[in-house]
């Protein structure tokens, strides 16, 4: 038989697949289904790299894992296409957004193919097709409606190159994410969507989700729920301080009130001796992000020159600025208890303040009940041209109207300049003839001419709902059609590295909305969760292109080594849970182990001797592949392999090792199972060949472990010739030198141990 081909073998069978469609799912109802996603990525010019490799073949395995067991699997695919990146990139060269994110599209659909996903291509998604947008605008308006999309003005992160607001998480040790320039807080009428009227359900129905510990535990800390209570602090001239306080029974220990920087009555407080100092400590705090303001052990601030009365004790109290203090929590003011609080304590320390030891009081005698949270309402304005326009337009006094839903999509305008304009709003604003469309004013009941928006939508919009999109994507009528929806969603296992808690919040807070509204039957969107580790580079760094160290898939497959050996690696490379670092030894030891499968089609047995071991694997194959133990999974399927070497292999050993090898390796098994003349179904095992022959005894001198014998099961109950091994072997011997003063053999627990 000719040698392992495996570029030879991956072309075969990624055009047998191509040609007769072989992934493309329909309904069939009375068939269980199964549908399984990615994340789907953002369409970099750089293409895939490794680490999105393990996420993608996750995802396969498991398709063609339930597909080999008879479900009806939907494995779609899709791309992430608005941001900043290729709008940096416009700025930078003049190419249009639009043609670049069609060439990287073209790439990854090339890389994905050549890996030989089982995706049903029929059903790709583009969230920057006008198509696509059309409904995430749909979308929008559902919430405007509903008053869930609102304005308002705030402090928002403002990056002065790329000139766009910033989420918190997109700021890092205060500077941009992407630029890596220093952010500034800038004051400006933004667009929200109010998550935080789901806060409660996000929050409560958590320890429901099949999700990750770690993954359920950053979302509940992120939503960070506290009931207290609000008290009302009055300063000496009849104005008052309301904080909130989870403790409302300390009020007797509060020897003064801490307000944050941007604190609205910030400017009533100070005098003319403190202004100045404390103008200053504000300018320095609004550079700082959340985390680091939270997170800084030194505790700095400055008095505002202003006392308050606490209404327990009717003493008068300095009320301070601090940076630990947030505007967005609470009321942003706080009442100090150093005698009860860490923090205080060693802010009264650090600044000379009052720390009293007091009794408790009673909690409702005090303020009124509240609850309060630490996420936000959802920040969605982005001062870019690359996004999905927001579908308003403003009237003469400047107040917002919904675009129609029959004028949707709002297109996005073709611009020669992509630079934002001076004012700090995106490209849109110079797009002067698309700026202007008539709407109809439901406060004149006339069309009147009005001005559009002209920020786009955060970029987690768009995929807050294309999991929904996938069961109708080509639909015109509808964003998703319920009859789709009924059948595949939700979602039943979906994998990811990243969006830990923003897009996984947003799309659960989007479903619960949708469910409300009556266009979902189902409140969570997501059954199970996958959240895998990163493949790093060789010497444990994260690959980046600005560190030249990713490795390109396409460069291991045209090596020789195939997609199948890149596959089968990177689900071998360790743990799903955990990162791994890349190691090209290893890629050459699987290739190696998938040409020895290979080659076991030159001398098939006529003899059956692998009943046992047979059975064996494809149970642990089976169970392992249901756990997502991947890497385990094939390192089975390995120590078969060595088996099947030293007692050859029949046609039945290799009919299950290539169905068992399909997941990871599907072009060789196909090719594997068409040689055979044998089916892809999934093979089952028959417990009464799982019975071992031999058993494992543990062999203990004075109680401790010191060697483990392997016998056969036959000679359990033989006291005697176990003791005789046992003292034979060298490992126990050294113990027993000197004789042994009794033995104690328990068979039913294999155990014995010697006493000396």
């Amino acid at each position: 038989m000719d040698r392992y081909d495996p570029i030879k073998i991956e072309q075969k069978w990624q055009q047998i697949w191509a040609d007769t469609s072989a992934f493309k799912a329909t309904e069939q109802n009375g068939t269980p289904k199964m549908f399984l996603a990615e994340m789907f990525p953002y369409p970099s010019g750089a293409g895939l790299h490794v680490g999105h490799v393990r996420n993608f073949t996750i995802v396969d395995v498991l398709t063609r894992f339930y597909a080999q067991q008879g479900l009806n699997v939907l494995r779609p695919f899709g791309y992430d296409t608005f941001g900043l990146p290729a709008e940096n990139y416009a700025i930078k060269t003049g190419i249009a957004p639009q043609e670049v994110t069609k060439t990287n599209i073209d790439n990854f659909r090339t890389q994905a193919k050549r890996l030989g996903f089982a995706i049903d291509w029929s059903r790709e998604i583009n969230t920057s097709d006008p198509e696509y947008y059309r409904w995430t605008q749909w979308c929008f308006l559902q919430l405007y409606k509903k008053g869930l999309a609102y304005q308002k003005e705030s402090y928002q992160w403002w990056c002065p190159v790329d000139q766009t607001v910033l989420a918190n998480e997109q700021v890092e040790n205060g500077k941009c994410w992407r630029c890596g320039h220093e952010v500034e807080k800038k004051k400006m009428k933004q667009w929200f969507f109010k998550i935080t009227e789901y806060a409660d359900e996000l929050l409560e129905s958590i320890d429901s989700l099949e999700w990750p510990d770690k993954i359920k535990t950053m979302q509940k800390n992120w939503i960070g729920r506290s009931i207290g209570a609000e008290i009302d602090f009055h300063l000496t001239d009849s104005q008052k301080i309301t904080v909130f306080t989870t403790r409302p029974d300390t009020i007797m220990g509060a020897t003064f009130l801490v307000v944050a920087p941007e604190y609205a009555g910030l400017d009533y407080l100070l005098t003319d001796d403190t202004r100045e100092e404390v103008l200053a400590y504000k300018s320095a705090a609004l550079k700082k992000s959340e985390i680091e303001r939270q997170e800084n052990k030194e505790k700095t601030g400055v008095f505002t020159g202003s006392y308050a009365i606490n209404p327990a004790t009717k003493e008068k109290i300095p009320i301070w600025v601090a940076d630990y203090v947030l505007a967005g929590y609470g009321t942003g003011a706080i009442m100090a208890v150093p005698a009860m609080d860490d923090r205080d304590r060693e802010f009264a320390e650090a600044h000379n303040l009052a720390i009293v030891e007091t009794e408790l009081v009673d909690r409702d005698l005090y303020g009124t009940p509240k609850t309060m949270y630490k996420m936000r309402d959802w920040l969605i304005s982005r001062q870019r041209y690359w996004g999905c326009p927001i579908p308003i337009a403003y009237d003469s006094e400047g107040d917002p109207h919904p675009i129609p839903e029959d004028q949707l999509p709002v297109m996005l305008p073709e611009v020669k300049d992509y630079q934002p304009d001076s004012s700090g709003r995106s490209a849109l604003a110079k797009a002067t003839d698309w700026l202007k469309v008539k709407v109809y004013n439901e406060k004149t009941g006339k069309i009147e001419e009005m001005t559009r928006e002209t920020d786009t939508l955060d970029g987690y919009a768009c995929s807050s709902w294309y999991l929904w999109r996938y069961a109708s994507p080509h639909d015109t009528k509808a964003a998703w059609d319920p009859e789709a929806i009924r059948y595949w969603e939700p979602v039943d296992i979906y994998v990811g590295a990243d969006h830990a808690v923003a897009h996984l919040l947003y799309i659960r807070f989007w479903c619960k909305f949708f469910a409300d509204e009556g266009y979902l039957p189902f409140r969570e969107p997501i059954k199970k969760l996958i959240y895998h580790g990163y493949i790093n580079a060789p010497d444990g760094k994260k690959m980046s292109k600005s560190k030249g160290n990713v490795i390109d898939p396409l460069d291991v497959i045209n090596d020789g080594y195939g997609a199948d050996t890149l596959r089968t690696y990177e689900m071998f490379i360790g743990p799903v849970e955990l990162d791994a670092a890349w190691d090209p030894r290893s890629v050459g030891g699987v290739y190696r182990f998938l040409n020895r499968c290979y080659n076991l089609l030159d001398s098939i047995s006529d003899i059956d001797n692998n009943i046992t071991i047979r059975n064996k694997t494809i149970k642990k194959v089976t169970t392992d592949i249901h756990k997502y133990n991947f890497n385990t999974a094939v390192a089975a399927l390995m120590e078969y392999v060595n088996e099947l070497y030293k007692t050859g292999a029949c046609h039945e050993d290799l009919v299950a090792l290539a169905k068992l090898l399909k997941p990871f390796a599907p072009h060789l098994a196909s090719e594997m199972l068409e040689r055979l003349d044998a089916n892809d179904e999934w093979p089952t095992w028959d417990d009464k060949y799982l019975v071992s022959d031999t058993v494992e005894l543990v062999i203990q001198v004075n109680g401790k472990l010191r060697a483990k014998l392997t016998l056969d099961a036959s000679d359990l109950d033989d006291e005697e010739k176990i003791k005789s091994l046992a003292l034979a072997d060298p490992r126990i011997a050294k113990y027993t030198a000197d004789g042994i003063k009794k033995s104690i053999f328990v068979p039913r627990a294999k155990l014995l141990n010697l006493v000396v």
